[in-house]
């Protein structure tokens, strides 16, 4: 880890992708761990994809109740998420990408021009038909009010978390934000990510292109680990604060 931390106080323009592995600890379970959502229940991933969100009221009014009552409302960020704000406040952090769509990152201090939340974020509402959008516990207290599937109230459309599902489209302009961040970096630091959802893992592709190291931390083995300059292992919330520290002091 010596090394990792000098190459971090050595960099200048640091990109870092977070996936769900740095919120497990803040008592949101992943999806392809061990105890992951989708290892432990693979029915659940239906309720991520579009397809079967669109066409069966059954998977939505499945999707509301777990909405309700998902742990993120009430979750902290961890001492990872705030590692990643001295990051920042150092000057060395040039974005924080993330596939999360819990909002821990700015809840810790992150800057949100700094966070860039590919997969979208689930404190909003979205109208597949008309976009308009709408805070989530404002639908929430309609679920509460016995609405199982609730619709938007401009359009009549299905709405949904503002959160890309499988099967739909990234937003354009907050890709090309992400893409610039991995191409102009000298450092990609992959954090508590399974990198197996492409288009995101490419990140790490295109940062390696452009000549930064790449440097990948995480629980699980990943599809990238052979390309990166180091991989670290150890329970995130205490390895990224302790890589940091080291790289400031």
């Amino acid at each position: 880890m010596v090394g990792v931390s000098r190459w971090v106080a050595e960099a200048s323009r640091l990109t870092v992708l977070t996936g769900a592995g740095i919120s497990t600890d803040s008592g949101i379970p992943d999806f392809r761990g061990p105890q992951g959502v989708w290892t432990k229940n693979p029915a659940a991933q239906r309720m991520s994809t579009l397809d079967r969100y669109v066409s069966d009221r059954t998977v939505r009014e499945e999707a509301w109740r777990n909405r309700r009552t998902h742990v993120a409302w009430t979750a902290e960020p961890n001492a990872g998420h705030r590692a990643l704000v001295a990051l920042e406040r150092a000057g060395k952090l040039r974005a924080l990408v993330t596939q999360n769509i819990d909002e821990l990152h700015q809840r810790a201090g992150s800057s949100p021009d700094v966070v860039i939340e590919v997969h979208g974020t689930m404190w909003q509402a979205e109208c597949l038909a008309c976009a308009d959008r709408q805070p989530m516990r404002d639908v929430l207290d309609r679920v509460d009010a016995g609405e199982a599937d609730p619709g938007c109230r401009s359009c009549g459309g299905l709405l949904k978390s503002a959160t890309v599902s499988f099967g739909q489209s990234l937003r354009p302009q907050t890709w090309q934000a992400a893409l610039d961040a991995a191409w102009d970096c000298d450092m990609f630091l992959a954090v508590g990510s399974s990198l197996q959802v492409h288009p995101v893992a490419g990140l790490c592709d295109a940062a390696v292109a452009a000549g930064a190291r790449l440097v990948i931390v995480n629980a699980e083995p990943t599809p990238y680990d052979g390309r990166a300059d180091a991989v670290l292992r150890e329970p995130i919330s205490s390895v990224l604060p302790a890589l940091v520290d080291q790289a400031l002091s």
